[in-house]
Parts: structure tokens; C-alpha cells; sequence
């Protein structure tokens, strides 16, 4: 029982921690603004994907539910928040907290999933708030950019992160 609570204790703790580095990598770090629809680019991404990796599942979609949403309103973009906070954890849930290391195949993959699932996302979210399925073809590109930095950011905090043993160290606490 004792194990079991500071288990969760130590999961709820590193979604905090998680909700608010995504909101602070959404908003303040490569936050930038494009097109005329108030949206805005970042690679916060990557760290719900690496959410996904250190937490179980539930944890990790709470951090990127709670992380995006807060960052949406923090920035002004309010309008997004419920979007976002549907889509964000759509992203985490490709990656697993099971493997010992950050980067391997499954992990790989999830990249993808989550960069198709976020574009895909946006551009229904899009499409409903503005009442136009052809308009949001013309921000679509901010999205794959978005998608695919935060996959190139994922990878190279991986490699770092695994080589620190990170993972282990935290399962050890």
C-alpha cells in the first residue's frame, strides 16, 4: 500500500512538473507567432513526448491536456484551449513509459503518429472554429513544421537523456 501511494505520488508530481515545462516551452521558448489567425508556433511537443516516455498513460495525457491548455490561455490564444487540451494527449498517448531507454523503435514511431494526429487535429479544429474547410489548408505548413521540430528536439533530448541514464534514475527514486 505504501509502495503503491508513493508511486503515485512521484507520477503525479513529475505531471506537474511536465504540465508546467510544456507550458513554459509553449509560451515563452520558440513561441512565435504566425498567420493571422492568432495560432503560433513552438516545439513544446517534444516534451509531451517525452511525457509519454516517463509517465504512464494517464499522467502523460494530463500533462499535455493540462501543459497545452494553460499555455493557450497564457499566450492569448484562449480560443484554442479546448482543442488543444483534446488533442495534446491524442500526441502522448504514441509513446511508452515500458522501454528502458527514451529512444527506441516504438518511441520512433510515435513521432510520426503524434505529428499526423497534431496536424490532422489542428486542422479539424480549425476548419470547425472558422466555419471553412479550405482555409485552414493555408496554415497547415506552421503544424508540420511544428510536428516535425518537435520530433528533431524529442530525439536529441532522448539521446542526451538516455546516455544520463535518466529513466532508470527516476524509476530508483
Amino acid at each position: 500500500m505504501r509502495l503503491q501511494m508513493h508511486e503515485k505520488q512521484k507520477n503525479l508530481t513529475l505531471s506537474a512538473m511536465f504540465a508546467a515545462v510544456i507550458m513554459l516551452m509553449i509560451v515563452y521558448f520558440f513561441h512565435i507567432p504566425v498567420g493571422a489567425n492568432g495560432g503560433y508556433l513552438h516545439f513544446g511537443d517534444a516534451f509531451i513526448y517525452l511525457a509519454g516516455c516517463f509517465l504512464p498513460m494517464p499522467y502523460a495525457c494530463a500533462a499535455a491536456a493540462i501543459g497545452g491548455g494553460l499555455a493557450d490561455v497564457m499566450s492569448g490564444a484562449a480560443i484554442w484551449a479546448i482543442p488543444t487540451m483534446i488533442i495534446k494527449p491524442l500526441t502522448a498517448i504514441w509513446f511508452t513509459s515500458k522501454k528502458d531507454h527514451l529512444l527506441n523503435p516504438h518511441n520512433i514511431a510515435g513521432i510520426f503518429a503524434a505529428g499526423l494526429v497534431s496536424i490532422a487535429g489542428y486542422y479539424l479544429a480549425e476548419a470547425i472554429l472558422v466555419g471553412n474547410w479550405a482555409a485552414p489548408l493555408a496554415t497547415i505548413w506552421g503544424n508540420v513544421v511544428q510536428a516535425i521540430g518537435s520530433g528533431i528536439i524529442f530525439i536529441v533530448m532522448s539521446v542526451a537523456l538516455d546516455r544520463l541514464a535518466l529513466k532508470k534514475r527516476l524509476q530508483n527514486i
